[in-house]
């Protein structure tokens, strides 16, 4: 019986991301209640605050939700190209624009982060949480950077730091010009270029380079 309660938590927890996925990313979160939410998650506005604090909350676990996979995909990439970072770095640039043109909530997330979400209010807070993020996302973009320079795929002099900035402003740029007008270009079909490009960016441009 106990099982079957915590089961049906975890549906309903579901039910509620799924609704507030569709509503936010349909009608803007500032223009989205949490009735609105309870309502076509079929649950009581109760039912929410059960499982969750405010909207901020909400959008933080729909994001949490979506690079869930991530992991796993990195790590099946790491198997397929044992000592060649660089090809696990391609892979995986290549695997997000895809995924976001592709893959219906991330698509959806990623339009609402660019263009459907105010960071003032309550939802200052999830800023403040993906600020943290960032930061360590940066982070971790250096580890596979330098793993990439130890393997001689990249000059060994590269300011990681400079190229970690540039990698992410450039996958974002891409996606949020693509969801802003879809019929511009071919995310999907064009992902392995623009991956391609960039990557020949950190391997030749002098600028990138640390200066002694």
């Amino acid at each position: 019986m106990a099982r079957k309660t915590k089961a049906q938590a975890l549906e309903t927890r579901h039910q509620i991301l799924d609704a507030a996925l569709a509503h936010f990313s349909e009608h803007g979160v500032a223009a989205t209640s949490l009735a609105d939410i309870a309502t076509a998650a079929g649950v009581t506005r109760g039912a929410i605050y059960w499982h969750f604090k405010n909207k901020a909350d909400l959008l933080q676990e729909i994001w949490l939700r979506c690079d869930a996979g991530l992991d796993d995909v990195e790590l099946e990439y790491q198997t397929k190209y044992p000592g060649d970072p660089l090809s696990v770095v391609r892979s995986m640039l290549i695997y997000i624009l895809d995924a976001t043109a592709k893959d219906p909530q991330r698509r959806a997330l990623m339009d609402i982060i660019f263009h459907k979400c105010e960071f003032v209010g309550e939802m200052s807070t999830l800023q403040d949480m993906q600020q943290s993020l960032l930061q360590a996302c940066y982070d971790r973009i250096e580890t596979v950077l330098r793993l990439c320079i130890d393997a001689s795929q990249l000059p060994e002099n590269l300011n990681t730091r400079q190229a970690a900035l540039l990698m992410r402003g450039y996958i974002n740029g891409m996606m949020e010009s693509w969801l802003f007008n879809p019929q511009s270009f071919d995310l999907a079909a064009d992902a392995p270029q623009l991956v391609d490009a960039f990557l020949d960016m950190l391997r030749l441009s002098p600028t990138l380079l640390s200066r002694p």
